[in-house]
Order: structure tokens, then C-alpha cells, then sequence
């Protein structure tokens, strides 16, 4: 391994750092302290070796075997947020909540942030959206480094923004986002977001172990929040359709309170979430013919299997030899 300025840890458990705090560990953990340390540690690093850029764990199962990779997660020297005029600048780390306030407070309309759980280099990865609003709507540009190192500026046409996903090259890490939103009144748009927090926490599980949504809407697109929106093929009702809302699976539940949701209710294994998600897929699909695509991220591999008479430890290491 390169020796970065940034925390480097080896076989840093994943189950701590994502919401639904299931994973098995990374083979390392690197916390770069700035942009040139990360530049300077993909540069060093054997090409051979993964890389697997992580935010804060809220749009993510880490699978119980954990991830063969360098797991690239940024912090404290990412998450700046300046303004000038319409225009939002933010580091990859900054929470799009964040984002969403700090930009009401200078009078931007950037309010459907502000219900997205997450980091803003994550909405970008993933075009965030809600209300009728999609990341690619403000996005202006964005900078990133390289699996090999190398600085670069990626525009919408780069990145090639569709619903609930953008052409990111494999192990790029965003580091800085440049959005550009309408003018408002600062006091309309807290008063807004308000809305938009009551609303969600009225509908939403947003007290449980989650990550948010866990399929993607059938019909290609989020839900507008207006009250003609057609509700017919959003991943919610076809669930509730099938007669699933609510399921169990060890300590993974589909939420009762919104059906797409995935929680943990305790004790739940990334396979018991994973395999109730893939059950939910399969009942959807046998009874209305339609497909859920997973909206949540998930990474690495199973569980290794326990050798006959010895302890879990024990099995890992053979696992690893």
C-alpha cells in the first residue's frame, strides 16, 4: 500500500459506516486528508488493486463477506459548501441536507436536497431526485479523480444523467460538485423544506435502520408530490399489490409504514435484506409481470461458509489463506 497523509485501516468492518449497519469488512479503509492526497494514493496504488468509492453508507448493502477492495471514503477536507449567486459549490462529503440549507439561507432553491439522505457526490452518482426534481436538473459540473490518479471536470453530458443513474467511470472518485439553482425568498424555501421534512417523516420509516428507497420506480420516475400524481406504478403499490408489505425475513422487514422501504429491525444479516429484497422482486414479478429494479447499492460477497468444528474467526482466516 501507498502511505497517504489520510487514515489508511486494514480490514475496517463496513457494518459501522452504513445505515443499515450490516457488511463485512473492506480490506482497507483509506480517509484521504485533500484532494492531492487522494490524487497522489490512486496514482501509487498497483492498478490491479479495486477501488470502491463510498459516501456515508445511505444508499448501500456491504454484503456479510465484506468488500476485496480499498474502500475510498471521504470527510472532514470534502465537505465545504461556498455560494456566489445562484451558483452552490460543494465537496463530495457535504450531506445534501446540508447543501439544501445552506443554499435556502442564501436564497437558492435547491429544497429537494433536503428529504435526500446521503452526500452530494453521491446525489450526482445516483441523479437523487424527489418532488418532480432531479440532480441533473441543477448539476453544472463536477471534479473527480481517476482510478489512475489523474484530475478531471465531468459535464451532464459526461455523465449522461438518467433516472437514478449517471455513466461515472468504474472507481472514479467525485470530489466537488458545482450546481445552479432559481432564485427565492430564504424564508419560502425553509418554510418549504419544512413541509417536505413533515411530509416525509409522516410517510416514511425515517426512525428505522433504512436506505431509503429500495426499488426504483416502474414508471421511470419519482414521485412529484403533487396531489394528480398517478400512483400506479410506483415501486410502493406494486409492492403493496403483491401482498408484501410488511414481510419478514430474519431481521430484514419491508416496512409497514412504506412498503418500499428495507429496514433492519434488529440483528439483520445484508443476506437476510438481500434475500427478502430478491423474494419481494420475485412475488412482484409472478403476480403483475413487472420487474423492481434494485435502487439500492449493493456490494461485495457472501458470507464464507463455516468449516465443520471450527469458530467463525477460525473460518474467516481459512477463507482469506
Amino acid at each position: 500500500m501507498p502511505h497517504p497523509r489520510g487514515r489508511l485501516t486494514p480490514n475496517r468492518m463496513l457494518s459501522e459506516l452504513t445505515w443499515l449497519r450490516v457488511g463485512g469488512p473492506a480490506d482497507w479503509l483509506f480517509q484521504p486528508a485533500d484532494t492531492e492526497d487522494l490524487v497522489t494514493f490512486l496514482g501509487a496504488l498497483d492498478p490491479a488493486i479495486p477501488v470502491f468509492p463510498m459516501g456515508v453508507g445511505s444508499n448501500l448493502i456491504v454484503r456479510d463477506g465484506g468488500l476485496r477492495a480499498v474502500v475510498i471514503r471521504l470527510g472532514r477536507g470534502f465537505n465545504d459548501i461556498t455560494i456566489e449567486g445562484r451558483t452552490v459549490t460543494a465537496g463530495a462529503a457535504a450531506l445534501d441536507a446540508h447543501v439544501a440549507r445552506k443554499a435556502a439561507d442564501a436564497g437558492v432553491d435547491l429544497t429537494f436536497l433536503r428529504t435526500i439522505p446521503g452526500s452530494i457526490g453521491g446525489a450526482v452518482r445516483m441523479n437523487a431526485g424527489c418532488y418532480g426534481s432531479y440532480t441533473a436538473d441543477v448539476f453544472q459540473s463536477a471534479e473527480m479523480v481517476t482510478r489512475d490518479g489523474q484530475c478531471r471536470t465531468l459535464t451532464a453530458k459526461d455523465l449522461n444523467f438518467r433516472y437514478r443513474q449517471s455513466d461515472l467511470p468504474e472507481g472514479a472518485v467525485i470530489t466537488r460538485v458545482t450546481l445552479q439553482g432559481p432564485r427565492d425568498d430564504p424564508s419560502a424555501l425553509h418554510a418549504r423544506m419544512a413541509e417536505q421534512l413533515a411530509k416525509r417523516d409522516a410517510t416514511q420509516p425515517t426512525k428505522e435502520r433504512s436506505a431509503g428507497s429500495t426499488f426504483r420506480n416502474p414508471a421511470g420516475f419519482s414521485s412529484t408530490g403533487r396531489a394528480d400524481d398517478i400512483h400506479d406504478l410506483k415501486a410502493w403499490a406494486v409492492i403493496d399489490r403483491a401482498g408484501l408489505r410488511g414481510v419478514r425475513r430474519g431481521g430484514a422487514q419491508m416496512s409497514e409504514k412504506h412498503s418500499n422501504f428495507l429496514i433492519n429491525i434488529g440483528g439483520a444479516t445484508a443476506d437476510d435484506l438481500e434475500s427478502l429484497g430478491e423474494e419481494v422482486r420475485k412475488k412482484v414479478y409472478d403476480s403483475s409481470g413487472i420487474t423492481l429494479e434494485w435502487e439500492i447499492k449493493r456490494v461485495g460477497e457472501p458470507a464464507p461458509q463455516k468449516t465443520p468444528g471450527q469458530g467463525d474467526k477460525q473460518a474467516l482466516n481459512n477463507t482469506r489463506r
